[in-house]
């Protein structure tokens, strides 16, 4: 939120007391306590404005938080995001004739002006170089009279709207990116950011998942730990800063130090938490019945009997809304007049191999059979009178379900459990953004402001903890529309609503760059788009990108997604890129697994794999899977540019195309390329040993037999490959150390057969 007129003056009705000067300070083991106020020229600058009080602590190595509190007498009714903490790595030195208190954390040391009328706050690396900080007026408190609650007459007793104001400093061409999964321009600077789940759509400056949690071009990031509306001014009105706001009279973020941008993540969901691991199965090819369009028993099996004749592989089948009778979202029960034998049906699917996932949300329409058992037991989200909180959108009279309340939350979970009996594996968790604050109470009396984003991971954690309970660790998934800090506990996550355009291709594609930038590592889109019908070079070019993500999903809103429908040519794309996916099963277990213990993602921002090459900083049309994969969707019938990155080894060779091996790309290079829809820019990195299996018919196959290790130049140094069980994601059933030596490849297990790429 923007309170000024430019650098001299205030919006009007906006007032801001900033705070300029340390009044006392008090050091007790690893936390520092300060009391902090405006500019003291003599006591009586004492009376009649406010402080704010400051606690500086460390949760974990490399972490530094700074909570800023105006008033302390507030109610706190939660909820709170759940962090990681520990105590023993921090230390604190204060210089008192020199003014300064330095607190340090590991390799990240803040210092703390504490000379009188000169507060500033300077987050430094352990070489003393500034990364972040606050100069001069940039701790605030705000009055604002422009709301509701202001009324002149009261005296001086008006009450205006606060809110805590932080303003982080941004050096010379500093870059900020993240802050969820947002479809703009993949750098943040010029943006204004409110961290508000919105269903918005992916041509919009709303987003499902919104994070308040942003990465830093210098090697550090800045996590906001509030779980209601963070707005956010990235160099949009302080052009030197980000300006930081929230309503209320408290605000809290910690400094995440890096060095490099993977060690920011890595400590980044060290202290929110790791990122969960999906079953094998889940990388196969999803196929869904698409939105409004008309299906029954019939339709389904005349497409998987499509997939069959064709070979394509097929390994998730999704039922989409209108499983479930109109009006009554969600009852958890298959429409009879469509299914009318829906156990017996999905027994059938299941024996020719496919696994099965079903759409649900939070809400019952009120004409569900569940609605009247849901309202007089108290498991609705309620208005302040006592009523059920109702509304007309989306579905009638629907009411919201209740996620704070345990019964509740049992009461849901049972209607999963019996679904899961029936054969489903997997639920779509779909909404949650339209999540009602005024006038509304929950059953744990938490903050509705609050909790408008944080339902989302009551409504994911419900969900993902039955399966897992039902299947075991690493075995659940969903696939969620919605998320906020800490939803990559819970993963999948897809990207929500996108036309059906070349434009909505490119901007889906900076949503789950943008994502991963913050704590998530697998992600998806929907294939071909979801509003309207995707003209065939459309449908081609996004197969190819979708088959390079995490997960693949063909889903549509009113027009099947079935490649034949759009010409046999687009099923041989198809079919090509699944078969591709599905030989890269190892090397996707193997990084899913790294991801999970260090929070880098699969599919990376460029800059991210290649921090010290500065060309990198400004790409987001192509993207990093996994660490040797270059990916560079064409987002065109025919042409596309893309960047090749400098690697921080010049000696160990070019990069080399995946389709012709004899095609070699200089580094440090920009090309533009003509390809047909056979091909796309899919590159190899230089000094790399790539792990696939072209013995594999699904990805759950024997992880051991047929392992081929594609090296593309000189390995430098010893490179450790791991081999993943893929019936337990988080298991390794093999470590292959692969070195260069003699002009060759060495590789301690005689059996696996290593193959020149380059």
């Amino acid at each position: 939120m923007r309170f000024t007129e430019g650098m001299w003056h205030l919006k009007e009705g906006v007032r801001i007391e900033w705070m300029s000067n340390v009044e006392r300070l008090r050091v007790e083991q690893e936390t520092v306590d300060l009391l902090l106020n405006k500019v003291q020229r003599h006591r009586g600058d004492t009376l009649n404005s406010p402080t704010i009080s400051a606690k500086v602590t460390s949760p974990l190595e490399g972490i530094i938080g700074v909570k800023l509190v105006h008033w302390a007498g507030q109610v706190d009714s939660g909820p709170h995001y759940e962090l990681q903490t520990q105590t023993g790595h921090a230390s604190i030195t204060h210089d008192k004739e020199a003014g300064n208190l330095t607190y340090t954390s590991g390799p990240l040391n803040l210092v703390i002006n504490t000379s009188p009328n000169e507060l500033g706050f300077t987050f430094q690396t352990p070489a003393n170089k500034k990364l972040t900080g606050h100069a001069f007026r940039s701790i605030g408190y705000v009055a604002d009279q422009r709301s509701a609650p202001y009324n002149h007459a009261d005296g001086i007793y008006v009450t205006r709207q606060g809110y805590m104001l932080t303003e982080m400093d941004l050096g010379v061409n500093e870059k900020i990116y993240g802050l969820g999964e947002r479809f703009s321009p993949l750098v943040k600077n010029g943006q204004t950011v409110d961290i508000w789940n919105e269903d918005g759509g992916t041509s919009s400056e709303l987003a499902y998942k919104n994070i308040p949690f942003y990465m830093s071009s210098k090697g550090y990031g800045v996590f906001v730990n509030h779980p209601g509306k963070v707005s956010l001014e990235v160099q949009s009105e302080r052009t030197t800063r980000v300006n930081i706001s929230v309503p209320g009279e408290e605000v809290e973020y910690f400094v995440v130090y890096g060095p490099r941008p993977k060690d920011v993540l890595r400590r980044y969901t060290a202290l929110t938490g790791q990122p969960g691991l999906v079953p094998a199965w889940s990388y196969n090819l999803w196929l869904t019945t698409s939105f409004t369009t008309n299906y029954d028993e019939g339709t389904v099996s005349g497409f998987l009997d499509g997939f069959e004749k064709r070979g394509i592989p097929l390994g998730v089948f999704h039922f989409d809304c209108f499983w479930m009778k109109s009006y009554q979202w969600c009852d958890f029960e298959f429409d009879e007049e469509m299914f009318p034998d829906a156990g017996g049906y999905l027994s059938r699917l299941k024996e020719r191999g496919l696994r099965i996932s079903v759409w649900i949300n939070p809400y019952v329409g009120q004409a569900s059979p569940l609605f009247e058992e849901g309202r007089k037991k108290g498991f609705f989200i309620k208005r302040t009178d006592g009523s059920v909180w109702q509304w007309d959108m989306w579905q009638a009279g629907m009411a919201v379900v209740d996620f704070t309340n345990p019964t509740a939350c049992d009461w849901y979970s049972s209607h999963l459990k019996r679904l899961m009996k029936m054969g489903v594996d997997s639920f779509k968790t779909d909404f949650a953004e339209r999540i009602p604050v005024k006038g509304i109470k929950y059953h744990d009396n938490s903050s509705p402001e609050r909790m408008h984003n944080y339902y989302a991971l009551l409504y994911n954690r419900v969900v993902y903890d039955t399966l897992s309970a039902h299947v075991g660790p690493t075995q659940g998934l969903l696939f969620a529309r919605s998320s906020a800090p800490g939803g990559q506990k819970y993963p999948v996550h897809w990207g929500g609503d996108c036309e059906s355009t070349f434009e909505a291709m490119a901007e889906s594609l900076r949503g789950g760059l943008s994502l991963s930038l913050s704590g998530y590592i697998f992600w998806a889109s929907d294939i071909g788009g979801f509003e309207g019908t995707p003209p065939p070079a459309l449908y081609k070019r996004w197969v190819q990108f979708g088959l390079l993500s995490t997960h693949s999903r063909l889903h549509g809103s009113s027009s099947f997604r079935v490649p034949w429908i759009y010409g046999e040519d687009c099923s041989a794309v198809l079919r090509d890129c699944v078969k591709r996916k599905i030989l890269l099963t190892p090397y996707i277990l193997q990084e899913a697994l790294r991801g999970h213990r260090e929070g880098t993602p699969l599919m990376r921002a460029m800059f991210l794999e290649f921090p010290e090459d500065l060309n990198t900083y400004a790409v987001d049309t192509q993207y990093m899977f996994g660490p040797n994969l270059l990916v560079a969707p064409v987002f065109d019938e025919r042409e596309v540019t893309f960047y090749v990155p400098k690697c921080e080894d010049d000696g160990a060779g070019k990069w080399v195309s995946w389709f012709d091996h004899s095609k070699t790309y200089e580094s440090g290079q920009w090309y533009t390329e003509t390809h047909g829809f056979d091909t796309l820019p899919l590159l190899i990195r230089p000094g790399s040993a790539t792990v696939v299996n072209p013995e594999l018919k699904v990805p759950e196959d024997d992880a051991i037999s047929g392992i081929q290790l594609l090296v593309n130049g000189t390995l430098r140094e010893e490179t450790t490959v791991e081999i993943v069980n893929p019936s337990q994601t988080n298991e390794v059933l093999k470590t292959l150390r692969v070195s260069y030596a003699d002009g060759k490849v060495q590789c301690e297990d005689p059996s696996v057969e290593v193959v020149y790429v380059g």
